[in-house]
């Protein structure tokens, strides 16, 4: 396929001809879904550029040698000095390095690369060898974000991002069939490497004038956006588009172009000005007369059937409300959750799942690095680049004379999975506003996302007075669904329970499987009022929070069911993920904003 001849995108096109007249545009991921061209369009790029720049197409199963470069076993055998063999980023240099499906590497591969390209510099240092050499590329790169999306760190390191649509219009389509077709280069492929030949020579000479860089700056404040990159981006983007114009200024139209295109993957919610800003909502009596200095005693007695939040704010005795009426919520709105990465650890385990890299005990996994720790596994490769050197001063004859101080072992990883025990709050405030239903489809929500990463799962719920297990660790996914739709709210909140029963069934499967690696994911408003010890509840939870965080192999992540947005919120939740130490969320905090999604969403006016 010609990159003339390719259907539709219009704006992908014109990201890959930025780059290609610029590599300081930083590269361009393509997103979308299947079968949308993605790939076809980034190997087309190869019709437009001079005859002979070199294009690699990265493979999944890439290794650090093979990127950075390492020792040439033969050259070395030959002469008995270590001879650098030059990897990817070498052959890449001054052209073209296209990664499909990069979102299923792994994201030290894929931070590698981006940060050599950013330095357009390849460093090495391994093995005795100290190797420095230019690495300039274009990166170009696909995902279909529903396998597996990025880290917004490592997203916003690509310069530009173009979204990916099918086409729905029968024109087009057949259109797309008679192109593959066709393959020969045409005129237009031509023209088009001779703009670009023209453009790359007018760049030097482009200027930009100081209320255009406002304009670029006031654009990337007004998105919100999070660094420096999308100035630096949208500016390289703008400068590329008018020299490919012809043109030696950059103007308004240019950077507005390019605009989309720098800041699809790094907008977060735009900001209204100061003054369209909405002003928080009155107090309940900012529309009424003071109230007189008798108001207590002219106001009827309240009602005994307060909410919990009132429970919350003024503990009232047990003789002074009758029982509350427990009530099943049903499961709210289930969404598709945004990426939550884990640290790795260094235990050696004989697992499997899809959640966490981990070092890997068995024969199974990918040989990730050479180390001179002994086990089953010898790194043939990296024990004969050892020995390599030494091989004239050991009289090689016939064969590689191999000492003991040469052998070097496989270290290998693989995914694994984690116990993932859900602390759900069950206490009548949870019926406020009804947040059991939303904190039920946030909890259905995590159990899909534990069973597609093959983690097992268990449940605790704390109400009233204690908290129980109401389901013990198991792969059904199913059955946890089906107990989620059976909890009950009602009563107070013993948050201290709750956690102590966690760690109580932490300790219980530690002993057993001492390699197990938990998920604590503790759902609830925070709003702690009832304690299980003679302690008051605030500091039974903090005592409770400080044993949960000495555990080691655990990774906790707070929900925040309270409703946010209100004229008063507690935030009490926040004060507790603080204690633990955990990653804290609100629900809409989890939900992922795919860049599937926004490329969906028709981009604003700049």
């Amino acid at each position: 396929m010609r990159c003339s001849s390719f259907i539709g995108h219009d704006e992908a096109k014109l990201a890959i001809i930025l780059n290609a007249i610029d590599p300081r545009c930083g590269g361009v991921l393509f997103v979308g879904e299947k079968g949308c061209g993605k790939s076809t369009l980034a190997r087309s790029l190869r019709s437009i550029l001079p005859s002979g720049t070199p294009f690699v197409e990265l493979p999944l199963n890439v290794t650090d040698e093979s990127l950075l470069g390492t020792i040439a076993i033969e050259d070395t055998l030959r002469t008995g000095a270590r001879v650098f063999q030059h990897g990817l980023f070498s052959r890449a240099h001054g052209g073209v390095l296209f990664i499909d499906d990069v979102n299923l590497l792994s994201p030290e591969i894929v931070s590698l690369i981006l940060e050599v390209q950013g330095r357009g510099e390849n460093i090495v240092e391994r093995e005795g060898l100290r190797m420095r050499h230019p690495a300039s590329f274009i990166l170009v790169a696909s995902m279909y974000p529903e396998e597996g999306d990025l880290s917004p760190h490592l997203l916003d390191r690509f310069g530009m991002c173009a979204g990916f649509e099918r086409l729905t219009d029968a024109g087009e389509r057949m259109s797309v069939v008679r192109a593959a077709i066709c393959q020969d280069q045409t005129d237009a492929d031509l023209e088009l490497t001779e703009r670009i030949e023209v453009a790359r020579k007018i760049l030097p000479t482009v200027s930009v004038r100081d209320r255009f860089l406002e304009y670029i700056a006031d654009i990337c404040i007004n998105y919100n956006v999070a660094g420096h990159r999308a100035d630096l981006y949208l500016l390289a983007a703008a400068r590329a588009h008018a020299a490919f114009k012809g043109n030696e200024d950059v103007t308004r139209e240019d950077i507005n172009t390019v605009a989309s295109l720098v800041l699809m993957h790094r907008r977060r919610e735009l900001q209204p000005p100061p003054d369209q800003q909405e002003d928080p909502p009155p107090p309940p009596e900012h529309n009424h007369e003071p109230p007189p200095d008798n108001q207590q005693e002219q106001q009827p007695e309240p009602p005994q059937n307060n909410t919990d939040e009132q429970e919350h704010d003024q503990p009232p005795k047990p003789h002074e409300l009758p029982p509350q009426k427990e009530e099943v919520f049903t499961v709210g709105q289930t969404f598709q959750l945004k990426r939550i990465a884990f640290r790795k650890d260094r235990l050696e385990r004989a697992a499997s799942g899809r959640r966490t890299r981990t070092r890997a005990r068995n024969r199974g996994g990918r040989y990730v690095k050479s180390v001179l720790r002994q086990n089953r596994d010898i790194a043939i490769d990296a024990t004969l680049r050892a020995a390599a050197p030494f091989q004239l001063v050991r009289k090689r004859t016939d064969v590689v004379v191999i000492n003991e101080e040469d052998f070097r072992y496989k270290r290998k990883e693989r995914k694994m999975g984690h116990l993932a025990i859900f602390i759900v709050d069950g206490s009548g405030s949870m019926g406020a506003q009804k947040r059991m239903v939303a904190a039920k489809g946030a909890v259905q929500s995590l159990l899909m996302d534990c069973y597609q990463k093959r983690d097992t799962v268990a449940i605790i719920v704390f109400r009233k007075d204690r908290a129980e297990v109401v389901l013990e660790p198991t792969a059904s996914v199913e059955h946890a669904a089906r107990r989620l739709r059976e909890i009950p709210v009602g009563g107070k909140t013993p948050l201290g329970a709750g956690l102590l029963e966690a760690y109580r069934l932490l300790q219980r499967v530690g002993r057993k499987r001492p390699e197990t690696r938990f998920l604590i994911l503790l759902i609830t408003d925070g709003r702690a009022n009832q304690s299980v010890t003679e302690m008051p509840p605030d500091e039974e939870v903090a005592r409770m929070a400080a044993l949960m965080s000495e555990q080691a192999g655990i990774d906790i992540v707070v929900v925040d069911t309270e409703e946010k947005g209100r004229f008063t919120t507690m935030d009490r939740a926040a004060s507790i993920a603080a204690l633990l130490g955990a990653d804290y969320h609100t629900i809409e905090d989890l939900k992922a904003d795919y860049l599937v999604d926004i490329v969906k969403r028709s981009f604003p006016e700049v």
